[in-house]
């Protein structure tokens, strides 16, 4: 007899899949996980990046960004998702960082996973069956280096494996799926810039990042797109003295996938046809650093209706004290049932380079 295997995990995935874009939107795609901001610092800012990319967790926002620096690093981020479905869902990013001097660059390894929950087996005659755990999760490798003066350029290379449920031989059904990608990166900040009379000299920053392109996660009889992305950001450092560092930033993305139904155009292709529909994701945000020591962060994101409609506002707080960077933030939606409303995300980053300061 035919087991229902798959259904409880594909409905949980389905509302991960809603928690990030609206799965009734064109283009949505496999592994949605890997759009889920990396760190709570970015969380705080609206979910901002790609132009900041300033530590060990450039990695997912701009590998660009590893390779103005030349430390040692480590990232720890955990978050409880989807709070409101009280379904035991929690995402984990973990990476390390550090400069190779023969490779003139910064390399480093990262790992994510989004543990999906314990789910039981059921026949169709209502039986039980055991238990199993789904999850997702991907094993990346990066490396960065400095192109020119002031552009740093990096690589990103992925291995993704989505672990829905297990293979039912009989049934001939398979909830694992299995892919790779890689993301490009590349991030300006220009030591000599005026712009209107205006000095902007290590105070402007401007990065792209294409995210997640790769082949389609193939499951049992059927295969799903990567959510490849394009990232666009800016930042400006309004305020830096003794005491205060104020910076404003502002993402733009856009999910490089066009999908009608049970259909989707391959890559490269999709890179043009997805602009046909779903229009832009906006993230913007800003950060305060009172004598280095104490952060306070604001941000907002929004997306068109055509692209699933999310809004809502962050904010998020941090501390440094010695090697240690730990910060949280808060996302609060406007409507009280939304999957993301009371998400809470919590991270930490070791950097050697401040020990002693």
């Amino acid at each position: 007899m035919k087991r229902n295997f798959l259904a409880t995990p594909l409905l949980i995935a389905a509302a991960l899949c809603l928690s990030v874009f609206d799965a009734s939107a064109q283009g949505t795609s496999a592994v949605p996980f890997l759009l889920i901001s990396a760190d709570a610092r970015a969380g705080g800012m609206g979910e901002v990046g790609t132009a900041i990319a300033d530590n060990v967790n450039a990695m997912f926002w701009n590998p660009g960004g590893l390779g103005f620096q030349s430390s040692r690093q480590v990232s720890l981020n955990f978050s409880r998702w989807l709070p409101q479905f009280n379904a035991d869902l929690f995402y984990s990013y973990g990476g390390y960082a550090q400069h190779v001097e023969s490779l003139d660059g910064m390399i480093g390894v990262n790992f994510i996973l989004m543990n999906l929950g314990e789910f039981q087996r059921t026949f169709e005659n209502g039986g039980l069956g055991a238990k199993f755990r789904s999850n997702e999760f991907s094993l990346g490798v990066s490396y960065g280096t400095m192109i020119a003066d002031d552009i740093g350029a990096g690589i990103q290379l992925r291995y993704i494996q989505s672990n829905l449920a297990p293979i039912n031989v009989s049934s001939g059904s398979a909830g694992k799926g299995v892919s790779g990608s890689f993301d490009l990166g590349v991030l300006w900040k220009p030591t000599k810039l005026e712009l209107f009379d205006v000095d902007l000299n290590e105070k402007f920053a401007l990065g792209v990042n294409l995210q997640n392109a790769g082949p389609k996660v193939t499951y049992y009889q059927e295969s799903d797109p990567l959510p490849t992305t394009l990232r666009l950001g800016t930042a400006l450092n309004l305020v830096r003295d003794e005491f205060n560092d104020l910076t404003f930033s502002i993402d733009m993305s856009k999910l490089l996938v066009r999908r009608d139904k049970d259909v989707s155009d391959p890559i490269p292709l999709s890179f043009i046809t997805s602009w046909q529909k779903g229009g832009v994701d906006v993230s913007m945000g800003a950060e305060y650093w009172y004598e280095k020591i104490v952060a306070l962060r604001v941000g907002y994101f929004t997306e068109p209706a055509t692209a699933g409609n999310r809004n809502f506002m962050t904010f998020g707080a941090g501390i440094r004290y010695d090697i240690f960077n730990l910060d949280f933030s808060f996302i609060n939606t406007i409507e009280d049932n939304h999957p993301l409303a009371n998400t809470m995300r919590f991270s930490m980053v070791i950097d050697w380079a401040n020990s002693g300061k």
